[in-house]
């Protein structure tokens, strides 16, 4: 975005700061940007926090005043408070006006190449407070899980250093992948400590990415939309920076602003509720515009770099390109009009739209003058000739009283299209000069001023004193492009991460959403051996137990799954790394750690529920073990494949189980 400040130690410093960027890309990914460095973007980002803080303490001095103003009845106190909110209201007026022309700023994110460039318009990105899980992670820790929290506390730090992180992330593939990888973890910190029984009382505050504006929420899906906007507005800054002078420059920006169009698209379509006006449906529907005018923006620039030639196929092409840019920008235009967007949109983001409108639009009654007027060579061959096929059917209408196979007729309506360029060109300079952000955008300044020159030297050129034919009318051109956008959804299993709670055991079973108990039961061999038998793998489960067996005067049920055994975690262990811990048993027996999920306890109690008929209870008890998994899971269909499910709140890949059983 644009600084107000334009010194050379300050570019110098910029390039440092993006070289510093790039060497740092092969570090671990959890390590963001030092924010104590003095280079241009961390003064900006700096000065958006301090602005965010001081917005807030104004919005809570206005609502202590009018809440005084409307509970005091004595009427010296509601004029000396009416007073008070008349000044808080206006420093608050101030603030958002600075926050404004911040989030205006545009050249800081733009590329230091030399070659002139339309600048792009980037998004901010949202700020956060700094939050401690410690206290609300350990008390679940210890209430639900039943663990010593001080044993985790080297994890709690981690996913702090990561959020930590995440909040000033580079301007690279390397930040991305710090805001992707937070983003996977919170799907773990959902899993594990948000129980839909209980709330951990962390309040996430994130303040509105173009007005300051906080918002505070508990629910952990606020922190990942909000991590999730934060991905698209990094594409934005990187689609900004990329060298657009390259082929490469232009097809990393496409790239870069397709995959911010997809984020976009992705939050709107997942979240809602939005707490802030940043992510709320019409101003996320006008990002994606947005984001998709930038993409055809660039596919424009794309085939304009390989209209230097002269050659009338692709001079049309760029002028078609050039009227597609201006309607895709002319349907942003409208998106950010709709009432609830009007005055929330910065003045310079429409002003820049507009000027991109009609600079466009300029552009390509430029190039199909060009096209009338320079190239030789048509083709006559076939009824009025392929090369006057093409220009006439790029008009949206053919032109009138003009025969395009007479040369004169022809540069009378390339001189018609010179003249409609030259209107547009100096509409868009007149718009650019009425907003005072883009007034200091000194490169939209030289490259709107460049097309103008260019566009009027031509015209002088083709202007001849003794020209007494009736001025030609130039129809409009038809839009028309050979790359359309392709929005890219977030592709979030690209990197996989791992689970920074690993060690409480399988999210399967040990997670927020499950309830289980846990008992310590002391198993003796028989001579029969334990009577018990085992299925699955991390963790292993107690399938069936021989009634009358070892393992079932020792306590264990069906259902029941294995965490230690003599006090050693098996909660991760293989299925046959518990059976050779199970063989190892002798005379004095084993000490085994076991759970049992409730959903379990209740199918059992279910099953093994007094009958009248002995005979009957003692038949069910004998088919118990082997109709066990009939009776007891039954199949669902979720998007990771066929799992098996028991109850409501609880789920086992399939891939757990062994085919066969085994009986110990």
């Amino acid at each position: 975005m644009m600084s107000d400040s334009g010194s050379d130690e300050d570019v110098n410093v910029l390039r440092a700061e993006e070289e510093e960027e790039e060497e740092g890309s092969t570090e671990s990914l959890r390590k963001g940007c030092e924010p104590l460095v003095s280079t241009q973007r961390s003064k900006l980002q700096q000065r958006r926090a301090k602005l965010n803080q001081q917005i807030n303490r104004e919005l809570l001095l206005r609502t202590g005043a009018e809440n005084l103003y409307r509970a005091s009845g004595n009427q010296k106190v509601k004029e000396t408070v009416a007073l008070e909110l008349s000044f808080v209201n206006s420093n608050l007026q101030l603030l958002k006006e600075e926050l404004e022309e911040l989030n205006s700023t545009m050249n800081v994110y733009q590329t230091e190449s030399e070659t002139v460039n339309v600048p792009m318009i980037p998004l901010g990105l949202k700020e956060t407070k700094e939050i401690d899980l410690t206290v609300p992670l350990q008390d679940f820790l210890s209430e639900h899980y039943g663990e010593d929290s001080s044993l985790y506390l080297n994890e709690i730090h981690e996913v702090m250093e990561l959020r930590q992180a995440m909040r000033t992330p580079s301007r690279n593939d390397s930040g991305q992948e710090l805001l992707m990888e937070y983003y996977n973890q919170l799907y773990f910190l959902d899993q594990r400590f948000y129980s839909p029984h209980r709330t951990l009382g962390i309040h996430f505050h994130w303040y509105d990415s173009l007005t300051g504006v906080p918002s505070v929420q508990r629910a952990l899906a606020f922190e990942k939309g909000s991590v999730l906007f934060n991905i698209g507005a990094l594409y934005t800054q990187i689609g900004a920076r990329e060298d657009r002078s390259t082929l490469t420059g232009i097809q990393n920006a496409i790239d870069a602003f397709q995959r911010a169009a997809g984020a976009f698209l992705y939050l709107q379509e997942n979240f809602s509720h939005a707490p802030s006006l940043d992510m709320s449906s019409s101003a996320l529907s006008m990002l994606v515009r947005l984001m998709v005018a930038q993409v055809q923006e660039c596919v424009c620039e794309k085939v304009i770099l390989d209209a230097q030639d002269n050659n009338l196929n692709v001079l049309l092409q760029a002028a078609q390109e050039a009227a597609r840019v201006s309607d895709v920008y002319s349907l942003v235009l409208q998106a950010m009009s709709v009432p609830l967007l009007k005055d929330y949109v910065p003045f310079s983001w429409i002003s820049m739209v507009q000027v991109k409108t009609h600079h466009f639009r300029a552009l390509a009654h430029y190039h199909t003058a060009v096209a009338l007027c320079d190239c030789s060579g048509m083709r006559y061959d076939d009824d009025e000739g392929r090369d006057i096929k093409a220009l006439i059917q790029i008009h949206s209408r053919r032109p009138d009283k003009l025969n395009l196979q007479d040369p004169e007729d022809k540069r009378r309506l390339g001189k018609a299209h010179l003249r409609k360029a030259i209107i547009r060109h100096e509409e868009a300079l007149r718009l650019h000069g009425v907003c005072k952000m883009l007034r200091k955008m000194d490169i939209l300044q030289e490259v709107l001023s460049r097309a103008h020159a260019r566009s009027l030297e031509k015209y002088s050129d083709m202007d001849q004193e003794d020209d007494f034919y009736e001025v030609a009318e130039a129809p409009e051109i038809q839009s028309h492009t050979q790359q359309k956008p392709d929005i890219k959804t977030p592709d979030f299993s690209s990197l996989r991460v791992n689970d920074i709670f690993h060690r409480l055991g399988p999210l399967t079973v040990f997670s927020a959403r499950s309830r289980w108990q846990r008992r310590h039961v002391c198993l003796l061999r028989g001579e029969a051996g334990l009577g018990l038998t085992l299925r699955g793998d991390s963790p292993v489960l107690v399938a069936g137990v021989l009634l009358g067996g070892c393992a079932a005067e020792a306590g264990l049920c069906e259902g029941d799954y294995i965490v230690a055994v003599n006090g050693v975690d098996c909660r991760w262990a293989e299925h046959a790394e518990v059976v050779h811990a199970l063989k190892s048993c002798t005379e004095r027996g084993l000490e085994l750690d076991v759970i049992t999920l409730q959903t379990h306890e209740m199918e059992r109690r279910t099953i093994l529920s007094p009958t009248s008929d002995k005979e009957t209870q003692s038949c069910a008890s004998r088919k118990q073990g082997r109709d066990y998994e009939r009776s007891l899971w039954n199949w669902s269909w979720r998007s990771g494949g066929v799992t098996k499910r028991l109850g409501s709140n609880f789920s086992l890949s399939f891939g757990n189980f062994r085919e066969g059983e085994s009986m110990y």
